[in-house]
């Protein structure tokens, strides 16, 4: 018999989890390293363990890249119309656009302007995934092209920094795909002109932007990493039916392709860009009256 009888008591068990607060720590979408949110912005939002880069929107791309201040932006007022009166699941055309507005800020999802890099003039443009996508429709068509268009007539470099997701808008129907066509026409008269173009891709840049513009620079750069292609690789293998090689459409893959000239970390773009416009503007060709 025992010498003490059933315990008079509950034993309850107290958890001693505390509840994290929101808004301090990020997991890395590469490696799933939490990273103190203080500590990653530091780094220029790149993993610091696998140095995965996450994507940046157009204002935290125009602080990294531009001289403080320096940016002059134009074409803000430009605004799309709803040719097809366009209606999906979630709403009208119109109403998608006004509510990517409100969560970016930004008016479209291209920002341009002029600006200095290093003190050098330049016409910059910069792609906003955030906003649809980063999709050109009429309005990114035309902002890039105005830019184009002024780099010419102002004999400045063009650099365009693209993240697009989406291609050509399908709200717009024609007049998106056109404006692939616009672009690349554009950037032949720069061309013959004689100013250079630096085009930069990021995490991503596909479909109809990689189609047309942003595969079309004297010089390419790409961020490590980067999912860089006209389809995605989950397609390609759809519709082939067979495996991609590993790395397949990733900016190191693409580099040993051929299709990008340099593969540079994010701490060192700016830098890179500096040094290739001293080079481009004392090396380019002479161009006739």
């Amino acid at each position: 018999m025992p010498i003490f009888g059933k315990p008079k008591y509950t034993v309850v068990k107290v958890s001693r989890k505390k509840t994290m607060p929101e808004g301090l720590w990020t997991k890395c979408e590469d490696c799933g390293e939490i990273i103190y949110n203080k500590v990653l912005e530091e780094n220029l939002r790149v993993c610091p363990k696998c140095q995965y880069h996450f994507v940046l929107s157009a204002p935290q791309r125009i602080t990294l890249l531009i001289d403080s201040s320096s940016f002059e932006e134009f074409d803000r007022d430009l605004r799309s119309l709803d040719p097809l009166q366009f209606k999906g699941p979630k709403g009208s055309y119109p109403e998608k656009v006004k509510e990517d507005q409100a969560l970016t800020t930004l008016s479209e999802a291209a920002l341009c302007g002029r600006a200095t890099i290093e003190g050098k003039k330049v016409i910059f443009g910069v792609t906003d995934s955030r906003f649809m996508m980063g999709s050109m429709g009429s309005v990114v068509g035309e902002k890039i092209t105005r830019s184009i268009e002024t780099a010419t007539e102002e004999h400045l470099p063009l650099i365009i920094v693209s993240g697009s997701g989406g291609g050509a808008r399908m709200q717009e129907g024609m007049l998106s795909l056109m404006q692939m066509a616009k672009t690349s026409a554009a950037l032949a008269r720069l061309h013959k002109a004689g100013p250079p173009f630096i085009s930069i891709l990021t995490n991503p840049t596909m479909a109809g932007v990689m189609a047309s513009f942003a595969s079309l620079g004297d010089v390419i750069l790409a961020e490590p990493k980067a999912l860089i292609g006209f389809t995605g690789p989950r397609v390609i293998e759809q519709t082939i039916h067979q495996r991609l090689p590993h790395g397949f459409q990733r900016s190191e893959f693409l580099l040993e392709h051929g299709l990008v000239d340099m593969v540079i970390h994010r701490k060192a773009l700016k830098g890179t860009i500096a040094k290739l416009l001293e080079y481009l503007s004392t090396n380019r060709p002479k161009t006739e009256d």
